[in-house]
Parts: C-alpha cells; structure tokens; sequence
C-alpha cells in the first residue's frame, strides 16, 4: 500500500512536471512570438553580426525576447549568425523565426538603367545592397580585374549591362562586380560578336557606339536608324560629328560632370580631346556614358540606308529628321536652329 502511494505520488509529480516543461515548449518554441501587426516584417542582418546585433534588431518586432534567445540557443543558431535579408510573417513562433533567420535569405531584385559614370553605377547600387559605394567603386577600378578582363578604368563602364539582375542583399562589392562580368560574357554570344565583326567593330567597339547612339536619342525605334548613320559614315572615313562626344568632352575637361548642356556652340568644336569627334577621326576611346541593350542591339542590327546626317525634329519633339544629302542637312539644320533660338536656349 505503501508503495503504491509512492508511485502514484512520483507519477503525479512526474505529470506535473511534464506539463511544465509541455508549456514551456509551446510558450517557447511553438506560441506565436510576433508583436508587430503588418502581414510581415523584414529583418536586415549586416555581414560580422553576432547574436547580440541580431536581438537588437529583432527585439522590437517579438512579444518576448528571452524565450526567442533559449530557443535560439537550444537550435544553435546563437553561434551561427548569417547576413541577408530575412522576412519575418506575422504569427510566427520562435521555431519558424529561427528557422527563417538560418537557412531564408531573400534574394533581391537590383536594377540599374544607363548611368553615366562608374560613380553613379557605385552610388545606384549602394543603394539596393549592402556594399557602400565606395567599396563597389574601388572593386569596379580594381587594375588587376582590369587587367586580367582586358578592360581599363575608361572602358570598363561598357560591361555593365542595365538590367534587373537577382542577388542577394549581402552580395560584396567583388561579388557584385564578378556577377555583372559572367552576364556581359554570357550576353556576348558567338551570334552577337559575328555581327559586331560584320560591322567591322569589337564588341568594346560596339558599347563605344551604343553610347552614342543612347545619347544622340531616347526612342528605343529610333536607334537602329542613328546606329545605321553613325556606321555609314565609319564606312565612308567621314567624321561621326556627334554632339554628345563633344558635351563628353566638355565636362571631362571641367570636370563638372553634373552641368547640363543643351546647346553646342561653334567652339566647343575646338576643344582638343580624343571625344571631340568633330576634330578626331573614327570612334572615341571609350564609352561617353553606358549603353543599354537597345542601344547595343541597334548598332549590330543596323537599318541599312543611305542617310548620312540628321538633326532634332521640331516638329515631333524627340525625333530626328534624317536626310541623305549635306545640302538637304543644311535645311533642316536651320530650321532647328531658328526654332532653337526662338526658345531662349544659349547653352
């Protein structure tokens, strides 16, 4: 008798101690652990964070922090911290918050359109990972990638390809810059470098005059047309005479790169540089800005004809009138002009 009331005695205390432990592991690990109230919330981990960085930042989002550190420290994640992006659901219990913050890193979608210099693509993308600009422009000039890619710091803008590319958020300055490297060698393809030589050009060559091409208009069905001008007038030894070089030109030689210049004048023609395509024969050395794809894809796809010149159209803003003859160019040049003064427009 005796001993059955120890037994039962040691099972009821046994119970007990069971459904303490039962409701410290659903309190803990299974009851919802979220105290912000939009459907999900998203959670910066900064590369070199520990666990103490990361109940920082998640401290505001839980109902209870300390049951979310037993629970981490029970699964190891503690000691197992990784950078990215993470996103927290509504609900969720500590489980699934440590299961999200150890093994889902959200990828993200970075996009970048033609920028003008490798600081603007530094600053563009700083802004969407978490490298800083001025580690992505140091790894962007770094002389042995350079080198070993055969670019330089002048032509270097033509390997980035505006596009949306998918990274994650941690992605390194390096990581960054060698993913845009496998997608320009990967874009190169054996068709694409066969029409870059069926034009007489390197696929280099091609990005120097897609970024003319992009300057010269912003009508994507435009550009085939002003490529094809551009590449009759390579075939015939003429001078390109493209304005944007010389505006290139201009603010390379300021050093102002920010100024805004609608209007060539007669001397900014003089200006010595190898971008003064009105003084120096055939393409400049590299790229005046980068290129797009349309762009890129408009001087290996050519309209064939036989314009030489062509000049804003005044009466369709955003379009040239293209003309055949210098004479016909002449007209057309002084219609715009005569419009272009009557708006004021010096510079």
């Amino acid at each position: 008798m005796y001993l059955k009331k120890i037994i039962l005695t040691i099972s009821i205390i046994g119970l007990i101690i069971l459904g303490i432990f039962s409701y410290f592991v659903y309190n803990a690990v299974l009851s919802p652990n979220t105290s912000f109230q939009e459907n999900e919330m998203v959670i910066y981990i900064p590369t070199g964070s520990d666990f103490n960085d990361v109940t920082h930042k998640i401290s505001p989002y839980l109902s209870d922090i300390e049951t979310f550190k037993k629970v981490a420290v029970q699964k190891k994640y503690a000691n197992n911290v990784k950078a990215g992006k993470y996103v927290i659901k509504k609900g969720s219990n500590n489980n699934d918050i440590i299961n999200a913050l150890r093994s889902k890193n959200i990828p993200i979608k970075v996009t970048f359109n033609n920028q003008d210099r490798l600081e603007d693509l530094a600053g563009r993308i700083s802004q969407q990972i978490e490298a800083d600009s001025v580690s992505l422009l140091k790894s962007f000039l770094d002389a042995s990638f350079l080198s070993e890619n055969q670019f330089n710091e002048k032509n270097a803008i033509g390997m980035y390809l505006p596009n949306t590319y998918e990274f994650f958020w941690n992605t390194s300055a390096e990581q960054f810059r060698n993913r845009i490297l496998k997608e320009y060698n990967r874009f190169w393809t054996e068709e694409r470098k066969q029409k870059a030589k069926n034009q007489n050009l390197t696929p280099k060559q091609v990005a120097v005059l897609a970024s003319i091409v992009q300057k010269e208009t912003a009508q994507v069905s435009e550009r085939s047309r002003v490529a094809g001008v551009y590449l009759n007038r390579l075939k015939s030894n003429m001078l390109l005479q493209a304005d944007p070089t010389v505006i290139f030109a201009i603010k390379e030689h300021t050093g102002n790169y920010d100024t805004i210049i609608k209007r060539v004048l007669n001397r900014d023609l003089e200006i010595n540089s190898p971008y003064n395509t009105y003084k120096y024969a055939g393409l400049p050395p590299a790229p005046i800005a980068m290129p797009d794809v349309s762009s890129i894809e408009a001087v290996l796809n050519p309209e064939r004809h036989d314009f030489f010149y062509f000049v804003a159209d005044i009466e369709k803003p955003g379009f040239h009138k293209f003309a055949r003859t210098y004479n016909q160019h002449l007209i057309n040049s002084k219609a715009y002009h005569q419009w272009i003064n009557s708006q004021g427009i010096r510079r």
